[in-house]
């Protein structure tokens, strides 16, 4: 069925075709095939022409989707009374992945300026040029804000990262009548193909029961994402044994635990495409110009966290835990008789708690080392359900 979505530009169009020529270039280079994470990578983040290396805009009404923090800046103002909690626990440093435009940082800057919270240093690791630059703009009054190309290698304080796990590269595994196979890519006259390949047993380790899966099955699996919770475990020990400091790391996203994730019913995974408030599942088309995403399995997230030293603090709902972190509080700032402002304001606390919008979706889990969340948390902790 060809896709009806909107044209783009013939500068963006051609950037696209560059990116193409760039992964079929690859693919030759590879023998024909490389696997879905690869693609993946340089169709998102090949220098100068991926999805968030390129210099399309990707956040907001012009872009092609739209997060919490561009919704509300009632996110940012409530995810600040938890880090205020826990930068008193830890030290006054947070580090966030991937921040997009940089508006989460200002609200949950200028929320803790209010509550005078001081933060020595706000570290933002962002690959995206574009968004960079963006940020910059944005946080340009803040000069305890700094940019960092990848993870240091110690760190104690507060980890931030919204809506960062389902962008990393996924593989595919699909069960066939000879048994699991790797679904890559490959190329045909027509252009790039799924291609299948013999399944590496390890792929299989994060699937809960996969011989009870149907026939058919085609999912995603994450190792990208767990070697980026391995080497946060890594960070966050380092920065407790160099400093005595412990740390935590807030991690939302949307997903499931792995016995929902990997439901038989779930038979075509859970990959999706994003292209100007468009969603769609075919990765193929206009590479480069197109979000391709992945809902998080937190189960493996969870394990993989506990086994390199990590705590799982709490696992549960966006909804549950803005609430419990006091979201209507902050909205009752703004007087109901005011509705003009009132009513807005409510709209979005609905958006982002409502279990038919954002609330159910997404879910939070705060992995640390040495050093707890608030006693409220323990209300709705949803971590026996991993």
């Amino acid at each position: 069925m060809q896709l009806q979505l909107p044209d783009p530009g013939l500068d963006a169009l051609m950037a696209s075709r560059a990116l193409q020529n760039l992964i079929a270039n690859d693919i030759r280079h590879n023998s024909g095939w490389i696997p879905f994470s690869r693609f993946m990578e340089l169709a998102l983040y090949a220098p100068g022409l991926g999805y968030y290396s390129g210099g399309a805009a990707k956040l907001g009404r012009e872009g092609d989707f739209t997060t919490a923090p561009e919704m509300s800046p009632l996110f940012g103002q409530t995810l600040a009374r938890v880090v205020a909690d826990l930068i008193g626990r830890t030290t006054p440093q947070i580090m966030e992945f991937g921040a997009g435009t940089g508006k989460l940082a200002r609200d949950i800057l200028n929320e803790l300026s209010a509550m005078g919270v001081a933060v020595h240093r706000y570290s933002i690791v962002e690959l995206s040029g574009e968004l960079r630059a963006r940020q910059q703009e944005t946080l340009r009054g803040f000069p305890q804000v700094t940019w960092l190309d990848q993870f240091p290698a110690v760190f104690s304080g507060v980890v931030l990262g919204n809506e960062v796990l389902d962008a990393m590269p996924v593989q595919l595994v699909t069960k066939t009548a000879h048994g699991w196979r790797e679904h890559g890519i490959g190329l045909s006259p027509r252009g790039f193909v799924y291609r299948d390949r013999p399944c590496d047993a390890s792929l299989l380790a994060q699937i809960p029961h996969p011989e009870l899966l149907p026939e058919g099955y085609l999912t995603e699996v994450h190792p990208i994402a767990l070697g980026f919770v391995r080497t946060l475990a890594d960070m966050l020990r380092a920065g407790f044994d160099y400093t005595g400091h412990g740390g935590a790391a807030l991690l939302i996203d949307y997903g499931f635990p792995a016995h929902e994730y990997y439901l038989p019913q779930r038979t075509e995974g859970t990959l999706m495409c994003h292209y100007r408030h468009h969603a769609h599942a075919d990765p193929f088309y206009m590479p480069g110009l197109q979000d391709i995403t992945a809902h998080v399995d937190f189960t493996a997230v969870a394990q993989t966290a506990v086994a390199n030293g990590l705590d799982v603090l709490t696992y549960t709902s966006q909804a549950a835990f803005l609430i419990d972190a006091g979201i209507a509080d902050i909205l009752q700032r703004t007087p109901a008789s005011d509705r003009l402002r009132y009513l807005p304001r409510s709209n979005e606390v609905q958006k982002l708690t409502s279990p038919a919008e954002m609330g159910e979706l997404f879910k939070v889990i705060a992995l640390g080392t040495r050093v707890e969340l608030p006693p409220q948390f323990a209300r709705n902790d949803r971590s026996h359900r991993l």
